[in-house]
Parts: structure tokens; sequence; C-alpha cells
């Protein structure tokens, strides 16, 4: 299969790009600030195979829900 040439970036401890493996990703579509919901939602997509999970942090409620959901994956 055909890969184009690209730049390696770190994301924590992954790699992507650069020829690295491909990681599967996806975005929460729970409510950020609910964080009970959101951390079921990334274990159920850890579960599935994600290897990148991201959230939207549209107000400063959800920017404070990041701290108390990365305590919890």
């Amino acid at each position: 299969m055909y890969r184009d040439e690209t730049k390696t970036i770190h994301i924590g401890d992954r790699v992507i790009g650069g020829g690295n493996p491909i990681l599967i990703q996806s975005m929460t579509n729970t409510r950020t600030a609910d964080v009970e919901a959101t951390v079921a939602q990334i274990h159920r997509l850890e579960d599935a195979g994600c290897d990148i999970v991201r959230c939207t942090v549209p107000d400063s409620e959800a920017a404070a829900a990041i701290s108390k959901i990365k305590e919890q994956i």
C-alpha cells in the first residue's frame, strides 16, 4: 500500500506519521463537562481499539472537567 512521506508528530506517548503504524482516533460526543459520561465513553472507545480520543473544550466548564477526566482514564 502506498503511503505519503509525512512528518512525525508525538502525542503523549504515541507517535503518528513518518511511517509509524496508523493509529485509530475518535472524538467524544458527550458534553465534556459531564465527566462521568465522557469517561465512560472514552473507556468504550478504548475497548473498541481506539488509540487517540479527542474531547471538545467549548467553555470554561469543559476546561475544568478535562483534569478530572484525565484522572479517571
